[in-house]
């Protein structure tokens, strides 16, 4: 829990019980503390990283982790390592350049260029946008529609291995305003509903995320059987593939190849995404074995390309990163 972030939510549960005052209890508390803290000065990093860029006549978008954490009891609840904003891509060059990039170590920000919903218009994002007040200047922050896919499809393409995440959408559920607009949100296509279905069927499903008025069709769908363990397993796997070191400094010890691999197996929920694939009843395994076909043959390509350099210039257009 540590680790993966939910040490201050694992605090807020046991605070008032006997486990609070034993060792784990204690470590605990400390995360929680050091989440306050850190969320503080996130706060002034955030205020003066929108003023600088609403100096240069820009305004970004904020959404994901200093969002997400308002959506809890207290801030602290939410730890998060950056400020995500977004930007218009013509835009992308002038916010860097008001924040100070490069090398742009001043803030802690994550600028995005691309939009944070590929299926809307920048104008629909900042038609439904609404402002947040942080310290003394105002930014415009996702609207809850738009909130609640952005924090779905980013937990599912990471392979939701952080509950965290989860989290993030039963607590985005639990705070929908009154006019949130459900047509809205689940239009765009199958595909589009479908992700989001499943991410809100495992929010109330796993956690027990109990939103009110959501539409007949998403109360009533059934998970896949496959999904909820395959979620559970990410939660005890370890750390994901994403997280560790590059194959090529395991391949020349031989001792840690078997478990470098059974790390790198992909992430049932994460090919679904990285595929274009919807949850549904059909195994994984097909899916899981073309990625690891695909991810093979982008290491041996580069393992290749390291020591015949024209073939740098060709191209290959995988569908999904290693």
């Amino acid at each position: 829990m540590l680790e993966t972030g939910a040490g201050g939510l694992a605090w807020w549960r046991v605070r008032d019980t006997e486990l609070a005052e034993s060792p784990v209890g204690v470590d605990l508390q400390q995360a929680f503390r050091a989440q306050t803290l850190q969320s503080g000065l996130h706060a002034r990093v955030l205020e003066e990283a929108v003023g600088k860029l609403c100096s240069a006549g820009l305004q970004p978008l904020l959404a994901k982790g200093w969002l997400a954490a308002g959506l809890y009891a207290q801030r602290g609840l939410r730890p998060y390592g950056d400020i995500d904003l977004w930007v218009r891509p013509e835009e992308h060059g002038a916010a860097l350049e008001a924040l100070g990039y490069p090398p742009g170590q001043q803030y802690p920000v994550d600028l995005h260029g691309n939009s944070p919903a590929r299926d809307r218009s920048w104008d629909e994002l900042y038609a439904r946008a609404r402002p947040e007040e942080v310290g003394g200047v105002s930014v415009q922050a996702l609207g809850a529609e738009d909130h609640l896919y952005l924090l779905s499809v980013h937990m599912l393409a990471h392979g939701a291995w952080r509950p965290l995440w989860l989290c993030d959408v039963a607590a985005a559920l639990e705070s929908l305003p009154e006019d949130f607009d459900w047509d809205y949100c689940l239009s765009g296509g199958k595909r589009r509903a479908n992700w989001l279905t499943t991410a809100i069927g495992l929010a109330t499903d796993v956690l027990g995320a109990s939103p009110g008025g959501l539409p007949t069709a998403i109360a009533n769908a059934r998970l896949p059987r496959w999904l909820a363990p395959a979620l559970l397993g990410s939660w005890g796997g370890g750390t994901p593939y994403m997280h560790t070191s590059p194959m090529g400094l395991t391949v020349p010890r031989p001792g840690a190849l078997w478990n470098a691999l059974r790390i790198r197996w992909p992430n049932p929920i994460q090919v679904t995404i990285d595929w274009n694939r919807g949850f549904d009843r059909t195994p994984r395994l097909p899916v899981q074995f073309a990625e690891c076909v695909v991810r093979s043959g982008r290491f041996l390509l580069g393992r290749q390309t390291a020591t015949d350099p024209s073939l740098t210039s060709r191209r290959f257009p995988f569908r999904s990163s290693g």
